[in-house]
């Protein structure tokens, strides 16, 4: 495998599904770049996240299928990633996804050029957005929030990009990140 995977990772309430979509409406639309859709088992909520959903039972049975790439497991909820991007990064592009920080060291391990993304915003930004989202109550955003870990890059190259202020900022400086790893 010739490409990069982008590992986007970082807190919920930092924006990552908004940097993703602003960096893949201003990046060329030539095939170089991928944009993975996750598969989750929860349904997406309004704009706040880019996956599409399938039932526990129906995402193991793709598992047993091999249709995933990867997988795995948190917050009660399983994730996957499509089996496709494998051709992707044997034909040298840039796979864009929004994992969890717990499955670098699995990345790290499974695919051979990988860089992180870690999109981040100040802890009142994050609370703001959170409580917008209506999913979770105010001591639940707040326990959420004290227990936000630092990224562990497994000897990856990490980039961190704030996203507290205006959408462009950050999204522009992860679109030229991208433009780098091709």
């Amino acid at each position: 495998m010739t490409g990069i995977f982008v590992a986007v990772v970082g807190p919920s309430g930092a924006g990552k599904d908004t940097i993703i979509d602003y960096a893949r409406s201003r990046l060329p639309q030539d095939g170089s770049y991928h944009f993975v859709r996750r598969v989750v088992t929860r349904d997406a909520h309004g704009n706040t996240e880019d996956h599409d959903t399938l039932s526990e039972p129906d995402f193991l049975k793709a598992v047993d299928n091999g249709d995933f790439c990867m997988h795995w497991q948190a917050h009660g909820l399983y994730y996957g990633l499509p089996a496709e991007i494998e051709d992707v990064l044997a034909q040298g592009g840039v796979v864009v996804a929004n994992l969890s920080r717990r499955v670098l060291p699995q990345l790290a391990r499974r695919f051979p050029r990988v860089t992180i993304a870690h999109i981040t915003a100040q802890p009142e930004v994050l609370a703001q957005r959170l409580a917008s989202r209506g999913r979770e109550t105010p001591q639940s955003i707040a326990l959420r929030l004290q227990r936000q870990q630092n990224v562990d890059p497994c000897g990856l190259e990490l980039m961190v990009i704030d996203n507290s202020g205006e959408v462009a900022s950050a999204g522009d400086t992860f679109t030229r990140y991208l433009m780098a790893a091709v």
